[in-house]
């Protein structure tokens, strides 16, 4: 018996969503005087278009533009040219984006969708992982992180701090505002994670104040002051650690451990044939300088065949026999963020690191944000939309889905994106091409 596909959530759609969008980007105050010919709002979402379209370049979007469409689909009024969207977007503030992520959190959270994103009693896993997105030797902004070499060159990048909720048993992740780390006015010093994840997580609380989250990340975070952060944020932490950066830590479970003070415990997985062994214990300082810190430790070996894999974490959460298995499996999704996020972005023809345009001030930014909104919404329709999954497996991947859905965009008349996606499934009638011109 074929199954069912789940109802449709309407106000989840990529045609809400994208008139969502719109609302949002007629909110933010226009930085031009007088009365623009084209609006920021029609720049921001053309912008939007460019990375929902996921065209290879603003020079290609640019020769390919289908007016109809883009007003009819996106909403808008006038599209820019290449030139001019870099002129328009290049002063807006990023931070004046980060509302967007909240409305479409919101739409999520009406619709019951992030119930699918709770991993273990009311709380969700939230990953944070730093990626750059630009380097050039060249082309460079006030705001670029610089390397300075020996042989007096300068690199100039663009990174950002990453942060989308994930599950163990979800490819879906739902990502939230980035934290651009860029070099701060008025400073020479470059900024770092550690001062990006400070700020994100402020932020994060503004606009999420009672979300229940464990924050996972990899062993760089796992020190005092970054959990010290996040314990006065109400945020639990399942961190990665490494015996190599935390010899203390170790040390002290060796001691705990001929104490008698460490649980050991072995499983066997017989759906996957793996074997796994636990080693924790609790109450364990998190190193010499900080003994007051005290830290939750877990250790994992995995047998697969004669390969043995090892992990490690610290936690603020209780570790039990009945609940290190489901930690253990939290502490790997970790790997959401870098495989089914920013290597999605860059492998899976969202072309995230073309420099689509560096402008004088925030262009840069600004474009690695929207296509991070972008992808954003694409993960609601991954997650929540029969239409969206049954084209996606029709297809059969990705990036062939984003082929044929631009290739449809720039050669037919569409209404709406649902239109677009039901000529994907079901097949459209080809017409004889009519020429402009009479050839005779």
């Amino acid at each position: 018996m074929a199954r069912k596909a789940p109802k449709a959530r309407k106000h989840l759609s990529a045609d809400a969503l994208f008139h969502l969008l719109r609302s949002g980007f007629a909110a933010i105050t226009d930085h031009r005087p007088g009365t623009p010919d084209i609006a920021l709002t029609d720049a921001l979402m053309s912008a939007f278009a460019l990375f929902s379209l996921k065209s290879p370049s603003l020079l290609a979007f640019d020769k390919e533009r289908t007016e109809g469409n883009l007003q009819r689909v996106y909403g808008m009024k006038r599209v820019p040219c290449d030139t001019a969207m870099r002129e328009i977007l290049d002063p807006v503030e990023p931070e004046l984006l980060r509302l967007l992520f909240k409305h479409v959190f919101g739409a999520l959270q009406r619709g019951k969708a992030l119930e699918e994103m709770v991993f273990v009693e009311g709380y969700s896993l939230l990953a944070l992982d730093g990626t750059g997105y630009f380097s050039s030797q060249q082309i460079h902004c006030a705001s670029c992180l610089e390397t300075h070499h020996r042989n007096g060159t300068i690199t100039y990048r663009h990174q950002m701090l990453g942060a989308a909720l994930i599950h163990p048993d979800k490819r879906e992740v739902i990502p939230l505002m980035p934290e651009p780390i860029l070099k701060q006015d008025g400073t020479e010093k470059n900024d770092c994670e550690r001062h990006a994840a400070k700020r994100l997580i402020v932020k994060l609380r503004q606009d999420h104040p009672h979300l229940k989250l464990i924050v996972t990340e990899d062993s760089l975070s796992s020190n005092a002051p970054h959990i010290q952060v996040l314990h006065e944020h109400h945020l639990h932490y399942l961190l990665g650690v490494k015996e190599g950066d935390h010899a203390s830590l170790f040390e002290h479970v060796a001691a705990a451990e001929q104490a008698g003070r460490v649980t050991s415990y072995e499983r066997d997985d017989a759906k996957t044939g793996l074997r796994h062994r636990f080693r924790f214990a609790s109450d364990v300082p998190l190193n010499a300088s900080h003994a007051d810190l005290r830290v939750n430790f877990l250790e994992c070996w995995e047998w697969d065949g004669d390969q043995v894999h090892h992990f490690s974490w610290v936690t603020d959460l209780r570790v039990t026999k009945g609940t290190v298995y489901q930690l253990m499996r939290g502490g790997r999704a970790r790997w959401r963020i870098e495989n089914e996020t920013f290597n999605t972005l860059k492998n899976q023809g969202y072309h995230f690191e073309h420099n689509y345009g560096h402008g004088y001030q925030h262009l840069s930014v600004v474009f690695a944000v929207l296509m991070m909104l972008a992808f954003l919404v694409d993960q609601v329709q991954q997650l929540c939309c029969p239409l969206f999954q049954a084209v996606w497996a029709k297809l059969g991947s990705k990036r062939r889905l984003w082929e044929k859905m631009r290739a449809l965009f720039y050669a037919y008349a569409l209404e709406s994106m649902r239109h677009l996606f039901e000529a994907l499934l079901y097949g459209w009638q080809r017409m004889t091409p009519i020429l402009a011109v009479d050839s005779a």
